[in-house]
């Protein structure tokens, strides 16, 4: 009997091990299941993200580039000044543009009807006479002089330069006609057409024209944009977060604040641009189009969030520290600006990073405000009419030139490299002033 129970107890010992070490494979298959499953994920995850940069960066290259065409200009003083007078105001009142005509129709002397005319003129920027104009005001003393000038070709001519016109196929089939062919093909033989490093592109604000178009006046926008949020929020963040977490009683009055605060965080960001037009434009009258009204709006938009990152930076803080400093008789005042503050700021500052970098690529909440307008001129204070960089590529985007496209590509890109800046920033800021416990 004895000698019974003994097997059968050992037989059961052996069926339970066999069943736990069956566990014990299942659970580890399952668990390399789980990391294979998470390596898949971030490999398409980065795949993803490589395909997307490189096909913008493959569509951007070209807009880095521009195609020149170099003229030679008589600047016939009786022209420009024929007084002597050296005054900007009467230099800048010149007809450039006929000037910079002239020149263009002297280069080929053979052209004759004004529909071979109109063909040549083509093949310049219609800026061309600004471009002069710009020149001949940063150096007077050319004036009564003959210069050469690199002026910028038009835009079906830098496309077609760079390949995106196919020559092969019928002149009906193409922007670029058969004569202008043969003007580009003298210009390549007379070495008086190349590729340049496009500088306007970021050197100028917008234009209807795409060989002039550039980004400068969206940054100096955005710039005055989030110069007005930073201002705005990060005090008021910063200060609602100290006072809910260090001085606000528990109460159903701050518990219905929090919900409100954590609500706002996941509200839509074009609320808010209603927000701004029905508040700030129509009640209050504040300009259309402008970084402060914009900058009011994203601190708006931002402000939940600096709020719920500014309050977990001081939640980190061990309470040791607070102890330790009312025990030696600080305030509750000190204690906070002298030890809890100082020990939170690296999590407010990345919050509030984080929180502008969100707000740079905002678009929804501008277009309510009116920042979509078209703004030619560089805006040089905050009540200046301006556009941003995300609301200036959605224009070009739009735009049926298709020069435009890679320009629009160009300032993605630009935008990106902002993004990631800041949110190097913001690491970086973490890593140095980071404090374990």
């Amino acid at each position: 009997m004895l000698l019974h129970w003994q097997l059968c107890a050992s037989i059961e010992k052996n069926m339970n091990n066999k069943l736990l070490n069956k566990r014990n494979i299942n659970r580890k298959r399952a668990e390399k299941r789980f990391q294979l499953y998470g390596i898949v994920s971030i490999i398409l995850a980065v795949a993803f993200l490589a395909v997307l940069i490189g096909s913008m960066l493959v569509k951007s290259l070209p807009a880095f580039t521009q195609t020149l065409i170099l003229l030679e200009i008589h600047l016939d003083r009786a022209e420009i000044d024929p007084n002597f007078t050296d005054r900007p105001d009467i230099i800048g009142r010149a007809d450039y543009r006929k000037i910079a005509k002239k020149a263009i129709l002297s280069e080929f002397p053979s052209v004759k009807t004004r529909r071979d005319k109109r063909s040549l003129l083509k093949i310049y920027s219609r800026g061309v006479g600004f471009q002069l104009r710009s020149h001949v005001m940063h150096n007077p003393h050319l004036i009564g002089k003959k210069i050469k000038l690199w002026v910028q070709s038009s835009s079906d001519v830098d496309y077609f330069m760079k390949g995106g016109i196919d020559r092969g196929v019928s002149e009906t089939e193409r922007k670029i006609k058969d004569i202008q062919l043969l003007f580009l093909d003298r210009l390549v033989r007379e070495n008086k057409i190349k590729r340049s490093f496009n500088s306007p592109f970021f050197t100028l604000a917008d234009s209807r024209e795409p060989e002039q178009a550039g980004i400068l006046g969206a940054v100096i926008g955005s710039f005055f944009t989030l110069l007005v949020t930073l201002i705005l929020v990060f005090p008021v963040g910063v200060s609602s977060a100290i006072y809910l977490e260090e001085f606000a009683p528990k109460n159903k009055w701050t518990d219905l604040i929090e919900i409100n605060i954590n609500n706002l965080a996941a509200v839509p960001s074009i609320v808010f641009g209603l927000l701004g037009l029905a508040v700030l434009l129509n009640f209050f009258d504040l300009p259309r189009s402008t970084p402060i009204v914009g900058g009011i709006v994203l601190a708006l938009m931002t402000l939940p969030t600096v709020i719920i990152s500014a309050r977990s930076s001081i939640m980190a803080v061990p309470p040791s520290i607070r102890e330790a400093a009312l025990g030696i008789g600080a305030s509750p005042m000190q204690t906070v600006l002298h030890h809890v503050f100082p020990l939170a700021l690296p999590g407010m500052l990345t919050g509030t990073i984080i929180g502008m970098a969100r707000a740079l690529g905002e678009t929804a909440p501008l277009l309510m405000i009116g920042m979509v307008a078209f703004i030619v001129d560089l805006p040089r204070n905050l009540t200046d009419a301006a556009t941003v960089l995300p609301v200036q590529i959605f224009l070009w985007a739009d735009a049926p030139e298709r020069a435009f496209a890679e320009r629009t590509a160009a300032a993605t890109i630009v935008l990106l490299v902002f993004l990631i800046l800041m949110n190097l920033v913001a690491i970086m800021l973490r890593k140095k002033f980071e404090r374990r416990w």
